[in-house]
């Protein structure tokens, strides 16, 4: 059987083309998928700025809880960790710790460039060298990158947590010690941090690994502070390197399965069709004693052998696409640019591993009915199509059909991205996958209904009418593929645009301030804005996200005093009169109620336990807990947000003319709910390579189908048909099944999307009909060049060499 799937495979290239090229995506797709999350898994972020010093004290990365059986949870914080000042002279007086020097960082706005402000004793840790001038040794004095564009002697403005002020740069340091940077005194840098007693970091030099190292870990046993040597060192620096190594794991776990399932369905597909060229054939082996035990491991070997062909090239493409959708996910600042990529035979392998025994198991499934005829009735099955579709095959295609069903009630009752964010593709999957397998019984009840036109047209019209009602079955593997393009690409576009379009509308009806300050407004300007006559409130508002055991959730910290003026979150029940210290309101439907208690952990680990005060319905446009501004501002990386001014008689110029003095403020209109631009843009890129991928199986499957046809289109051409007229009725035959397909596609995509919107955003999903038009209007492009490309060569050769060929 072996040298007799060699054979076939030898001499019939064109039906094995679809397999090939869909296994090579596929392996490429998996392998890239794998690559992202070995990277998450294995990958570190190395020191830059902490390059200089062997060891690294710092906070704890991670936040921890504990879960009510018993068991121990880690999560990766969003923001740095702080620890107490003290500890370097702990660490001073430790044994074999030759020197030590501390690190405050804060955000800061430099001669109109965001950079982080640190105290010249941290220059050690990169280390940074002087290129011009001297250290900063006064609270006016700064030192400053080449790339500020100010030399030693000039005057820059510098924006911070606590107001600007104007510096006199006495330094410029050499290009290529990090990022934006700027270095004030040690005094002056402790009071822009405003964090009284505490240090981002301490930098030990003392020999890693040895004596000195674990003198050092017991030393700030107790404190909460880390001890990071080596590579390691790098998370210290960045603290969220270890959400986004998280990130990679999920984006790369999420794509890959995605991407596997839509590869099992086109596999299945593309070797169901290529069974179905070959059933005479395969008739005959039955005929001349074959048994279907040898059928089916002939046809499993097959598999085995063109998976291998492909798989083995197509991972290593696959090698090229993930180093390409790394690059993709750095620039839209998903994952930090100073993350290596993790190169290594685990996701090639891996992708081997799970595609060729799915292409087996696919090639095995496709073949299930031929082979278990007997003999007689596999030369009659090959001649006629059967009258009846396999009750396996409708088993499994109701039972897809059900779990579809059931997933769409589980995503009318989830409130939560992190939920609905694997379900809602999977349920457009389980649907498209019931599409596939009762395909046949689905195109002969629509196909009448879309061959209709083209019969009352008559001339090539009638033909193609009559092709189509006789060829359900072949139609049924062309209409899978084009249901699963449209469906998928519907369900996960107008899913990002129904959250999107609900956020933007719960934000613009809920913001009731006249104007908005922003991005970045430091305190003292929020102040300045409150001192003008005829403001009645000033709202300041911060951004974050927390996380208990089982979740994040995203968070707001405002200021308390006159929130209605400013803002209406549309309370359910409880009240905001009580909003202050200690206590918080929520979103509906996340299960918590008005007098319960909730802890949680802050973005830099800090646990909190908050009193639910007021229940609220607009949390898509202001987030899932709101707390006050002052809890927020002491746990984040970046205490600066936007303001929200009720000043019905003040003018825009007025307020303008406040805060011109703190560069990078700037007065606006009060516009939708704020916008995570690189998640929406990796949202897309995701949405992107899934649909390329279903688009890639759907070109295939039709381009086979056209295939292997030109025996029939050769008989069309010798009975007296234009090559025109063959290429029309092929067009109105691809157009008859894209109609059906959108169909299909579209009402799995409502459903879909109508159970995802119930439970996300309590409205209507959000459908923009030019999105919808241009789905299906590429699809249809798209089937019409897949149809008519392999048609026009075949057209070319001569119709009695082409019927006349052997099989």
């Amino acid at each position: 059987m072996f040298s007799l799937a060699l054979s076939t495979l030898r001499y019939r290239r064109a039906a094995f083309a679809g397999a090939f090229v869909a296994l090579f995506c596929a392996a490429a797709l998996v392998t890239a998928c794998g690559m992202l999350m070995d990277t998450g898994l294995r990958g570190h972020v190395a020191p830059v700025r902490y390059a200089g010093a062997p060891i690294i004290v710092a906070g704890d990365p991670e936040s921890h809880f504990v879960q009510d059986d018993g068991d121990r949870k880690s999560k990766p914080n969003t923001a740095r960790a702080w620890i107490p000042a003290s500890l370097a002279d702990r660490l001073r007086a430790v044994p074999g710790v030759r020197s030590v020097a501390a690190d405050v960082t804060f955000p800061a706005l430099v001669a109109g460039r965001t950079a982080e402000g640190h105290g010249w004793e941290s220059a050690a840790l990169a280390p940074v060298a002087l290129a011009a001038g001297r250290a900063p040794a006064a609270a006016g004095e700064i030192v400053v990158d080449p790339a500020a564009g100010r030399g030693v002697g000039a005057t820059v403005r510098v924006t911070h947590a606590l107001g600007a002020g104007d510096y006199r740069v006495v330094g410029v340091t050499r290009a290529g010690t990090g990022g934006p940077a700027a270095f004030f005194s040690g005094g002056e840098a402790a009071r822009l941090a405003a964090r009284p007693g505490k240090v981002t970091a301490i930098g030990v030099w003392a020999e890693p690994g040895g004596p000195a190292e674990a003198a050092v870990r017991a030393a700030v046993r107790g404190s909460g502070a880390t001890v990071s040597a080596g590579i390691e060192r790098g998370r210290a620096e960045f603290p969220g390197s270890g959400g986004a190594r998280t990130k990679l794991v999920s984006m790369g776990a999420a794509l890959g399965g995605t991407s596997l399932i839509v590869a099992l369905l086109a596999v299945v597909g593309t070797f169901g069709l290529a069974i179905q060229q070959r059933e005479r054939e395969l008739a005959v082996l039955r005929v001349v004693a074959a048994t279907p035990r040898q059928v089916r491991r002939m046809i499993g070997r097959e598999a085995v052998l063109i998976g291998l062909a492909a798989t083995v090239p197509g991972a290593a493409a696959g090698l090229f696409l993930g180093s390409r959708l790394y690059a993709a996910f750095a620039d839209l600042d998903a994952i930090p640019a100073n993350l290596p990529l993790v190169v290594g035979p685990f996701a090639p392998a891996v992708a081997v591993a799970v595609t060729v025994p799915a292409a087996w198991l696919a090639a095995r499934i496709s073949a299930r009915r031929i082979v278990r005829l007997r003999p007689v009735e596999a030369l009659g099955e090959a001649a006629l199509v059967p009258a009846r579709t396999p009750w396996f095959r409708l088993v499994a295609g109701f039972a897809a059909l059900a779990g579809g069903a059931v997933l769409t009630f589980v995503l009318r009752s989830v409130h939560t991205e992190a939920a609905s964010g694997p379900l809602t593709p999977l349920t457009a999957l389980l649907f498209a996958t019931a599409v596939g397998l009762l395909g046949p019984v689905l195109s002969r009840a629509l196909i009448g209904t879309a061959a209709r036109p083209f019969q009352r047209a008559g001339g090539v019209g009638g033909v193609a009418a009559a092709n189509l009602r006789a060829g359900a079955r072949r139609l049924a593997a062309v209409i899978a593929p084009l249901t699963l393009m449209i469906a998928l690409a519907s369900t996960l576009l107008f899913a990002e645009t129904s959250v999107k379009e609900a956020a933007a509308s719960q934000a613009a009806a809920g913001t009731v301030a006249g104007h908005v300050l922003g991005p970045a407004v430091p305190s003292p300007a929020a102040e300045a804005v409150r001192r003008v006559p005829g403001v009645r409130t000033v709202t300041e508002v911060l951004r974050t996200r927390v996380r208990t055991d089982d979740s994040p959730y995203s968070v707001q910290g405002v200021t308390p005093a006159g929130l209605a003026r400013t803002m209406d979150l549309d309370v359910r029940s409880g009240s905001l009169d009580g909003f202050g210290d200690g206590t918080m309101a929520v979103r509906e439907n996340l299960g918590m109620e008005v007098g319960e208690r909730v802890s949680f952990a802050m973005a830099d680990g800090t646990p909190v336990t908050l009193r639910v005060v007021a229940v609220y319905g607009r949390g898509l446009g202001f987030g899932d807990f709101t707390v006050p501004h002052s809890l927020v501002a002491a746990h984040v990386d970046v205490p600066m947000g936007t303001v929200l001014v009720d000043a019905p008689g003040v003018s825009r110029d007025a307020l303008a003319s406040v805060v011109a003095a703190y560069p990078g403020v700037g007065v606006r209109e009060p516009a939708g709910a704020p916008e995570k631009a690189s998640g929406s843009a990796v949202n897309y890129l995701s949405l992107g390579l899934i649909v390329a991928f279903a688009a890639i199986s759907m070109v295939n499957t039709l381009a086979m189908a056209v295939a292997g046809r030109v025996r029939e289109l050769a008989l069309m051409r010798l009975a007296g048909a234009t090559r025109r007229q063959v290429l029309r009725m092929l067009r109105w035959e691809t157009l008859a099944a894209v109609a059906v397909a959108a169909v299909l596609g579209v009402a799995i995509a409502w459903v879909t999307l109508t159970a995802f919107s119930a439970g996300m955003t309590g409205s209507a999903p959000h459908v923009p009909l030019p999105g919808l038009l241009g789905i299906v209007g590429g699809t249809g492009l798209l089937a019409l060049l897949a149809t008519a490309l392999p048609a026009r060569p075949a057209l070319r050769r001569a119709p009695a060499a082409v019927a006349g060929a052997r099989d």
